[in-house]
């Protein structure tokens, strides 16, 4: 019986991390091994394999490119995202960016963008303020494309299936308004409502293609916390291509931690993480 190797070499390391930087633009530090190592184990399992390098060798072969890379990437992606998330942008769409839509292009369709969306709370969150709206101002029609690199959470997204913790910090009027319970009691979930899924679109998108395939003309994108674990070289790239689907005046939005200080960027600053195109 063969014997399963559990430790990733260094060299099996920077394949896999030159790879990952290469094609997907994360950047991986000799730090980040162990974590590398435990999140792929399960692909190997899965695979019976009994080394990384085995594993390396089969994912760099024609089979393994066209295969297992999708594969590859859903554990070393992180997707930590909630419900209203950085609530402060939702409470500026809300006060101003919509507003102003409506006042300035009535009948007009809005487009909206989660870029590196994850399971979904974020672009679901962005629907929820998008129709609270809409039945208080009888604003135009909308719609929001949702795209990310992992096609597991992908999946989790489009079910749009939660567990009830998740959506805690939910005002109970919105919770009972766009949330349904399971009818099993003992799941403990929540789904939400069709209205809501029904506006939102989902598409896998990898960063580093040399363009996004992507209806352009968005008026309002959020790529939050995504660039973080890009390089800046990487990160300029990716929101100049992110810029070019993104309307003249049109918003975007970057996560708390995110800077674009010193970088060539078509982008003005509204507010803290908050910019215009320009």
């Amino acid at each position: 019986m063969s014997v399963f190797t559990t430790t990733m070499t260094t060299s099996d390391f920077n394949r896999l991390s030159d790879f990952i930087y290469n094609e997907f633009g994360i950047k991986l530090s000799l730090v980040k091994k162990t974590m590398l190592e435990s999140r792929l184990q399960k692909r190997l399992v899965a695979l019976q394999m009994t080394s990384f390098k085995e594993y390396c060798d089969y994912l760099f072969s024609q089979q393994g490119l066209r295969e297992e890379v999708v594969y590859m990437i859903d554990p070393v992606t992180t997707n930590k995202t909630d419900f209203f998330r950085e609530a402060a942008h939702f409470d500026f769409l809300q006060s101003y960016i919509l507003p102003e839509f409506a006042c300035n292009f009535p009948g007009k369709h809005l487009k909206v963008w989660s870029a590196g969306c994850s399971s979904g709370e974020e672009p679901y969150t962005l629907g929820i303020v998008l129709n609270e709206f809409a039945e208080m101002n009888r604003f135009i029609d909308y719609s929001i494309l949702a795209t990310d690199i992992s096609t597991q959470i992908l999946k989790k997204a489009i079910t749009a299936v939660y567990s009830e913790d998740r959506i805690d910090t939910i005002p109970l009027p919105l919770k009972k308004k766009y949330f349904l319970k399971s009818k099993d009691n003992s799941k403990r979930t929540v789904r939400v409502i069709p209205k809501i899924r029904s506006r939102v679109h989902f598409q896998r998108l990898n960063f580093m293609d040399s363009q996004y395939e992507v209806q352009p003309d968005f008026d309002i994108i959020f790529c939050r916390n995504v660039i973080i674990y890009f390089d800046k070289p990487t990160q300029e790239s990716v929101i100049n291509k992110l810029c070019k689907q993104l309307k003249r005046g049109g918003y975007f939005f970057l996560g708390h931690s995110e800077s674009i200080t010193n970088m060539q960027l078509p982008l003005q600053q509204i507010k803290p993480t908050i910019f215009r195109k320009v």
